[in-house]
């Protein structure tokens, strides 16, 4: 399980990470950190909402005879205040065990998930996972994990504190890039002493942008989607005109993301531009599987 700020995530699966069989793969929308990702608390309606998705989750384990289970819970639980409460009632209500993991951690498993795919090569790519709360930066290739840091400038975070009008306004963006800036520093120090040749994104907001670009797109039968020069720069800059009808009306965009999309594609747009990066591809394993191929190595 991957206990996202946004998204609750069930993986049941067995057989080996080359070659796993999914028994059951689950993403509900929880969005755990709605009106108080920055303000270090859960509220009251979305704490609830994550106990009965942990409760679904605990009869379906039970029902498909699981015996191996991890869950693993990322920014929104280790910043909030009552996250300690919410794993007591889990554990007494779903009788699930919550591990809460630190950014290292939790940037660490992503990579194993993508190189999990095999998408990586004998090049330094840099990794980049937008989550609701936190996202992380690693820069690696298939032989090695390089460097890794997690960032709390997650969707959520930056939705509440720079898009409240559709379309969001340009002094908005100025805003948001400034703040990605002045937040970003330890990752271009980075990037100067390990360059690197493409941009990797791993599942979430590269997802729906893969779902954009491409209508044949589908997400259960794909593990990479390589982008065309230009496609992702053409549907950021949809996203980033566009209005919340609009983005509610296209059935390529889930509902957890009709709004996040956009911060998540000025994100990216602006480590694209910063770093000058031009290839770009989406990896659909991310956290969840690296966890996965610890569980089964």
């Amino acid at each position: 399980m991957d206990l996202g700020t946004n998204t609750f995530h069930l993986l049941i699966a067995e057989g080996n990470i080359d070659n796993f069989h999914e028994i059951v793969h689950e993403h509900i929308a929880v969005k755990l950190g709605e009106g108080g990702i920055n303000k270090g608390t859960i509220l009251p309606v979305p704490f609830e909402r994550g106990i009965t998705t942990m409760k679904q989750f605990s009869k379906q384990i039970s029902d498909n005879n699981t015996h191996c289970i991890k869950a693993i819970a990322t920014s929104a639980l280790r910043n909030a205040a009552n996250g300690k409460e919410f794993i007591e009632r889990v554990k007494t209500e779903a009788g699930i065990d919550i591990e809460i993991v630190d950014g290292n951690r939790e940037a660490s498993f992503i990579y194993s998930g993508v190189k999990a795919s095999g998408l990586l090569s004998d090049r330094n790519s840099l990794i980049m996972d937008i989550g609701g709360g936190s996202v992380e930066f690693i820069i690696g290739n298939q032989s090695e994990l390089i460097w890794k840091q997690s960032f709390e400038i997650g969707a959520a975070r930056l939705m509440e504190r720079f898009h409240h009008t559709d379309p969001i306004p340009p002094a908005s963006i100025e805003a948001l890039n400034l703040y990605l800036e002045n937040c970003l520093t330890d990752l271009f120090n980075a990037v100067e002493q390990i360059p690197v040749d493409d941009l990797i994104g791993s599942s979430g907001a590269f997802e729906t942008f893969a779902e954009l670009v491409d209508n044949s797109f589908d997400l259960k039968k794909t593990k990479t989607f390589h982008f065309e020069n230009g496609d992702l720069t053409r549907i950021t800059d949809q996203m980033i005109r566009s209005t919340h009808a609009q983005r509610e009306g296209n059935k390529s965009i889930v509902p957890v993301r009709v709004d996040m999309i956009v911060v998540a594609s000025l994100i990216t747009r602006y480590i694209m531009q910063k770093l000058n990066l031009t290839e770009v591809a989406l990896c659909t394993y991310s956290l969840k599987e690296g966890v996965l191929a610890e569980m089964m190595g």
